[in-house]
């Protein structure tokens, strides 16, 4: 049996996917985003994250059939209310086996994947193809850009979005607007040129940026080291997708 760490398990979301929702949150990413609000999930291992409140160890540890019995016993409600399941993190696919087995242990739930894309061919196919959707996050098509602000080659990701779009699994691509960076005419006209004609593509949603998002950083002692001017305004710019004939909205403020 599989065991993977949790670093939050999050009930009746509504940001997460449709309807009421669960959401998972599995500790470890190998992307370091600058602009990343989840410090807490880049580790694998459980940290001490300290406020003034007090000191709590962030991370958890459990079993596949610990983590599918919690989900199952909310199934019905959830079910009820057009939702399931969504697993993020961090990045799940970096738990690919615990996660798999989570899934296949799991009723008559929905499960939705949100993901980076960066992962092995291999354990992106083993979990998506047990997903009912998908939350492909792209951020950045220069592979440049994306090495300098994330810290890793984005060519994983893009093969794997390839792949998501022959796998019959329906997926909404999410772009987070990071000022300067994301955001700009280049990498909006580059995405929606990208997605335009991929098969089970729902639409791209862009996510507005949290001008929070280094707040927990000192907690976990660590520096939020952003590689772009925060105080720049977000530029928005609907048309690139519309004109490639991509359905696009602005969503919420998560962003990963």
């Amino acid at each position: 049996m599989q065991s993977g760490t949790i670093f939050d398990i999050r009930e009746f979301t509504v940001h997460d996917g449709p309807g009421i929702r669960t959401t998972v949150f599995l500790k470890g990413c190998p992307l370091r985003c600058s602009w990343c609000q989840n410090p807490e999930g880049m580790s694998p291992i459980p940290e001490i994250m300290e406020n003034p409140s007090g000191k709590r160890i962030v991370g958890k540890l459990y079993t596949s059939e610990q983590l599918s019995s919690i989900l199952n016993r909310q199934a019905s409600i959830l079910s009820d209310n057009g939702g399931g399941v969504t697993f993020s993190g961090g990045e799940p696919l970096a738990q690919a086996a615990f996660l798999a087995e989570v899934m296949d242990s799991l009723g008559n739930l929905h499960v939705l994947l949100d993901t980076s894309g960066y992962a092995p061919e291999s354990d992106f196919r083993r979990v998506v193809q047990r997903c009912d959707l998908v939350y492909f996050d792209l951020k950045l098509m220069d592979r440049k850009a994306h090495i300098r602000h994330t810290g890793v080659d984005n060519s994983p990701i893009l093969r794997n979005l390839s792949v998501l779009a022959s796998m019959d699994i329906p997926f909404v691509i999410r772009v987070p607007l990071i000022p300067g960076v994301t955001d700009t005419d280049e990498n909006l006209a580059a995405i929606a040129k990208g997605v335009n004609r991929l098969s089970g593509l729902i639409r791209v949603d862009l996510l507005p940026y949290n001008r929070a998002a280094g707040g927990k950083y000192s907690a976990l002692r660590k520096q939020f080291c952003p590689t772009y001017d925060e105080r720049r305004p977000v530029h928005v710019d609907l048309d690139v997708f519309e004109t490639a004939g991509v359905k696009v909205r602005v969503a919420g403020t998560v962003q990963k």
